[in-house]
């Protein structure tokens, strides 16, 4: 069973901001996150943050950009990424 991913309006936003190639790579997170689950451990700096928030950088260097996202746990099988951007706002 596949996962569903979603953005947040916030994070929808953020995205459209993202540079083409960090914005790509973005895409290949959410890809692996519907096809495997939101436990993406083989990605640079993977982290499980909290009870079902995970984050990890999309791209590193300066400006370094990370993408974070939330299991819904009441929902059968729902992320919902809610942070696009540079690791200096990152909500973590």
């Amino acid at each position: 069973m596949k996962w569903t991913v979603e953005f947040t309006g916030r994070a929808r936003k953020q995205k459209e901001k993202l540079p083409a190639k960090v914005r790509e790579i973005l895409y290949q997170l959410v890809r692996e996150i519907e096809a495997a689950g939101p436990v993406r451990g083989d990605w640079p700096n993977y982290s499980k943050l909290s009870d079902g928030d995970h984050h990890c950088h999309l791209k590193k260097g300066k400006p370094t950009f990370v993408a974070v996202w939330r299991e819904n746990k009441g929902q059968i099988r729902l992320v919902e990424v809610i942070y696009a951007g540079s690791h200096e706002k990152a909500p973590y």
